[in-house]
């Protein structure tokens, strides 16, 4: 595995290929997942999933000192007809079906919560609306777990809106049955001093599609684990991301595209805007090929826009594989400042600077807002880039 690094304003780096021959490949966490929190040492920072992660900002979620509080969090789903959404308790089997916690705060999530919000679509169901999931920070610690199931040749579009202010540490599924289609967007616009740790576990069928867009703006600390796991052949993932970190704000994103079944394909491309003093943004992309993967067609990138001196950005894009009978692998990494012949072409041509900037801004992140797909959710997308622009100029 590439060390992680921290990249200079205008540097490029990208992770190495390994190729491993045994089962504990370095992809996978140092501790084995578990749903168990013993299973799980408390963090130092030193460990290499934690080093860039401010440990003493995360409120007690990473050593079991975070008690949860009666006004932590409100959930709110919205679903068209057909859609059944249930609030069930801990011992329903189908929890925890996606994915396996992978840290201490997941495990931790998943052991902590009381109730859980379990959202189906039946199988065959085509919605033309999307179902709408609103989750509402109080003030107080909450540990959250959320399922969206989709059934056999299904299709759905999912809006998760994180907003308020909350301690929050949730696990979240996405279960997609044979030859589902499912679009999640997960926006994280929290409140300045709101705390966000989660996992985002996505187990994709036969010949099933997941699209993943994962939007970041608010919050002191966000960390979001998204991870894609496959249950059949013909299995296609895209997993997009787009952040803009601000003075302060610790923004981290570690994303792990496991290719455990033959002839799947993976495509993920994140990328990030960041201001002011001490901004950080951490970006961690591993694709593991496993063995049994042959047929594997799968690319990563990462791209980092720095616009004003003091902020930081770690970019570490990892590939590993297993087999040599693969269609493609491949990623890339970058982080500069402003393209200076950008700015002036539009300058030359009579554009203020300040609107030549966020030009580019808009250009830069269109690409991954025109994945979404519903109006008024890219609208709104765009008036918060343009928010986040005017406060530095």
């Amino acid at each position: 595995m590439a060390e992680a690094q921290n990249i200079p304003v205008g540097s490029t780096t990208a992770g190495s290929i390994a190729v491993a021959a045994e089962s504990t490949v370095a992809t996978r966490m140092s501790a084995p997942p578990s749903f168990d929190v013993a299973d799980f040492p408390v963090p130092h920072g030193r460990e290499e999933e934690w080093r860039f992660t401010p440990l003493e900002r995360l409120r007690g979620l990473h050593d079991g000192t975070a008690t949860a509080t009666g006004s932590g969090v409100k959930v709110a789903v919205e679903a068209p007809a057909g859609v059944t959404v249930e609030t069930v308790g801990r011992d329903d089997a189908r929890l925890g079906r996606a994915g396996t916690p992978v840290d201490r705060v997941a495990a931790q999530a998943y052991s902590s919560f009381e109730q859980a919000s379990v959202v189906t679509v039946p199988k065959e169901t085509v919605l033309t609306e999307p179902i709408r999931i609103a989750v509402h920070g109080e003030g107080g610690t909450a540990y959250g777990h959320q399922v969206v199931e989709l059934g056999a040749f299904a299709e759905a579009v999912v809006v998760i809106d994180h907003t308020g202010d909350a301690v929050l540490a949730a696990n979240t599924d996405y279960v997609l049955g044979d030859g589902a289609k499912l679009t999640v967007v997960s926006v994280q616009d929290w409140d300045d001093a709101a705390v966000h740790v989660g996992q985002h576990n996505a187990l994709i069928g036969r010949d099933a599609s997941f699209k993943s867009v994962v939007v970041t703006f608010g919050g002191d600390v966000v960390r979001l684990h998204p991870r894609v796991a496959y249950a059949g052949t013909g299995g296609a993932a895209e997993l997009f991301g787009l952040y803009f970190t601000d003075r302060g704000q610790h923004q981290e994103h570690r994303l792990l595209v496991d290719h455990n079944t033959p002839h799947c394909t993976s495509n993920v491309v994140y990328k990030g805007a960041l201001q002011g003093d001490d901004a950080h943004a951490v970006w961690i992309g591993d694709v593991l090929i496993q063995a049994a993967a042959e047929g594997t067609d799968t690319y990563e990138m990462n791209r980092n826009l720095v616009l004003t001196d003091g902020a930081r950005v770690d970019s570490v894009p990892n590939l590993e594989i297993e087999t040599g009978e693969i269609a493609g692998a491949g990623h890339a990494s970058a982080t500069g400042r402003f393209d200076d012949e950008q700015l002036f072409y539009l300058m030359a041509r009579g554009i203020p600077a300040s609107e030549a900037r966020r030009l580019v801004v808009r250009g830069f992140f269109a690409e991954l807002v025109q994945q979404i797909g519903l109006a008024d959710v890219e609208e709104r997308l765009i008036a918060k880039i343009e928010a986040e622009l005017e406060a530095s100029v």
